[in-house]
């Protein structure tokens, strides 16, 4: 396959990378046909390095943000550049050399051939690489996954918050890029916008380069500002996908059983605070109900997440762009 004869953007948002952009820049292929640098207000001279190679190199086209706005408004900058340009695939790669560019054909193969619209790169699939992985990152990664799974939909997937990827032009258009997520949460706002699209994602395993930069995954975002973010996120999916859009045994799963939970959680604490107060047993009755309404809430979510799970976009919904 000669990937020169696609229109391939790369999109960097980059601040304060002054020390590895050249680096980066140098080590893209020569079939990529725009290179867009977002520099997103970089108090350092990155800016001024990209601006001195675009002189020589007729590929690159420099942005630069007045205020910073976070790498989901830098992406948002670059991907309205490369749809304006005309291309055909837009790539994510960070200012950092923390992604190798000799994986980009892994990810953007599969969108050439129609095989799926979105993909994105997997650092779980590499244990050597995994080793090198700095703890809190791992940690971080590891404990955010399932969440994001359940929140986006996307239950096939690891590795959500992997910022290398690849996507057809045709899937961008379509993405309401004002909702999107400006900072550190736009990977997975990227995914969830993409399952209401029913747009097929691919993991695509590639290992990560970690050198001696700072990790900017602070407890904060993932104890508290990433759950609250992705809380908000499955409630909005749910309602869209099953009462907005479509209307299924699931939606009917949801109404019944997470009542039924609720109620047996809070009748049966509160009665057990009351007989306990009391200092005498609680009739057979009072027992039973709650029992009763908690198993069947928890055997009708279960259900519910099942036919969730299956419900996973599986079929690309662009065309292979082969002749």
């Amino acid at each position: 396959m000669n990937l020169g004869n696609y229109k391939i953007a790369i999109v960097i948002p980059a601040y304060s990378v002054q020390q590895d952009i050249e680096h980066v820049l140098g080590d893209l292929p020569d079939y990529i046909k725009y290179i867009i640098i977002v520099d997103d207000a970089s108090p350092d001279s990155t800016a001024d390095l990209v601006a001195a190679r675009c002189k020589t190199d007729l590929r690159l086209h420099l942005i630069r943000h007045v205020q910073n706005q976070g790498v989901g408004g830098a992406m948002i900058s670059g991907f309205q550049k490369a749809l304006e340009l005309g291309a055909q695939i837009i790539v994510k790669v960070d200012g950092d050399g923390q992604m190798d560019s000799a994986y980009i054909p892994n990810l953007i193969t599969p969108l050439i051939q129609g095989k799926a619209d979105y993909a994105k790169g997997n650092r779980f699939r590499d244990f050597v690489s995994l080793q090198k992985m700095p703890f809190i990152r791992r940690l971080g990664n590891l404990g955010l996954s399932f969440l994001t799974k359940a929140a986006t939909g996307y239950w096939n997937i690891f590795d959500p918050t992997n910022g290398f990827f690849a996507i057809r032009a045709e899937v961008l258009q379509q993405l309401p890029l004002e909702n999107i997520d400006k900072r550190y949460f736009f990977e997975t706002s990227m995914l969830a916008n993409l399952y209401l699209l029913n747009a097929f994602v691919l993991d695509v395993p590639i290992p990560a380069r970690y050198g001696n930069e700072k990790s900017h995954l602070s407890i904060y975002r993932t104890l508290i500002e990433f759950p609250y973010k992705l809380l908000l996120t499955f409630l909005r999916r749910v309602l869209l996908k099953y009462y907005i859009y479509d209307f299924s045994i699931l939606s009917l799963y949801l109404l019944t059983g997470f009542p039924l939970l609720l109620f047996g959680l809070i009748f049966g604490i509160t009665k057990w605070i009351q007989y306990a107060q009391l200092g005498i047993t609680a009739p057979t009755g009072t027992v039973m109900l709650p029992t009763l309404s908690l198993i069947l809430g928890i055997q009708i979510m279960l259900s519910g997440i099942e036919i969730d799970m299956k419900n996973s976009p599986t079929q690309p919904i662009t065309r292979s762009l082969e002749n």
